[in-house]
């Protein structure tokens, strides 16, 4: 496998030695977050109707005691014996709500089938509760289910596509209250959390703030927060001054790394990982092994003996195929980028790639962190 035109692209826009590295500044919104603006997750169950036969089976006593739960808020009773049908399944429900949230806005719904369900496909959801952690209901979920697949089985034969069990609901959730997640502590000030730790970054973060309000309102707290404290003027109405924050831009500080996909046999690596001096040796060795077999039959005039008969003979050939190796030298200067362009004029393959590299940092030489993935 050569390697492919991502690694290139990837490689020469990254390298110093191609092209000159221009430092990009980034937007402080855009490298992490504020300390306590998160999202919102709920949980809930519901039943989904409506389907073609392939909801639970007769057998699932859960989806009959919540199908007579059901109708009795409706002033029907049924005992669970009297429940035989297929065309109904209890789900889970999973939403997310934003971190700002105002009655009546609208999220997607998860769901998933919790019993012997075949397929959700033309269900459609019962209004259900979602809850969060502490119990409360903050939305209600009801819609037609969406799923991406199906399952269609007759006489032991099954025909499946994705997963048929699990849908989505588009907008499926309606928030019923409000929900605000502020950042500002009671002392009038705020974290700002990066969302890759590291000392340099944060320092610029630190000193860029206090150059941008010209006061020292910024302090590094540790290697992935920022202590910002909110100018008295603005603590009434702060948004004005977090619209500013965001826009300041940094330059960030990466860690030197490369990036290993083993399965797709993909590399991607920054123009800063180095390599200090090394030589690499490859060659490739291949063995073919291959049996021909004949028929020895012979030839004789009249009747065979007892002990004449037909036999067969295999013939095994062994080729070996040792082609010249290439040898690689790079200088203390070099980069990943430089071992790779050289490891291709040598027609190396992304696979040999990986298992040099991983080689090269064994030996200490390669100054990064590898990622397997």
């Amino acid at each position: 496998m050569r390697i492919n035109v991502l690694i290139w692209i990837c490689l020469l826009l990254l390298t110093g030695n191609l092209h000159a590295a221009v430092a990009t500044d980034i937007k402080l919104k855009d490298l992490g977050k504020l300390e306590g603006w998160r999202e919102n997750h709920l949980i809930g169950f519901g039943i989904v109707t409506g389907l073609a036969g392939t909801g639970d089976s007769p057998r699932s006593r859960a989806t009959r005691q919540s199908i007579a739960n059901f109708l009795s808020n409706f002033d029907v009773s049924v005992g669970l014996d009297q429940i035989n049908s297929r065309n109904v399944a209890i789900v889970s429900l999973m939403a997310v709500l934003p971190p700002m949230t105002h009655q009546g806005d609208r999220v997607d719904v998860v769901v998933t089938s919790l019993g012997d369900a075949r397929s959700l496909v033309g269900g459609t959801l019962i209004l259900a509760p979602l809850k969060g952690p502490d119990g409360k209901v903050y939305a209600l979920a009801q819609g037609s289910v969406s799923v991406g697949g199906y399952k269609f089985d007759q006489n032991g034969n099954v025909a499946q596509k994705n997963h048929p069990t699990g849908g989505v609901i588009p907008g499926g959730a309606q928030a019923e209250q409000d929900i605000f997640s502020t950042p500002v502590r009671a002392d009038s000030s705020l974290d700002f959390v990066l969302a890759d730790p590291n000392y340099t970054t944060v320092q610029r973060i630190a000193d860029a703030i206090n150059t941008k309000f010209n006061s020292p309102l910024a302090q590094v707290r540790d290697s992935s927060a920022v202590r910002i404290q909110i100018p008295a003027d603005q603590r009434t109405a702060p948004a004005t001054f977090l619209a500013s924050l965001e826009t300041i831009e940094v330059q960030p500080d990466t860690r030197a790394r490369v990036v290993i996909n083993e399965r797709t046999g993909t590399i991607i690596a920054g123009g800063d990982v180095k390599i200090s001096k090394v030589t690499v040796a490859h060659g490739d060795l291949k063995v073919s092994v291959q049996t021909n077999f004949f028929v020895s039959q012979p030839q004789i005039i009249g009747r065979a003996g007892p002990n004449i008969r037909t036999q067969v003979v295999p013939n095994t050939q062994i080729r070996v195929d040792e082609p010249q190796g290439g040898i690689v030298t790079l200088s203390d200067t070099s980069n990943v980028a430089d071992l790779v362009i050289a490891l291709n004029k040598i027609k190396v393959n992304t696979r040999d790639i990986i298992a040099i590299l991983q080689g090269i940092k064994a030996a200490g030489a390669l100054h990064a962190e590898l990622v397997l993935q």
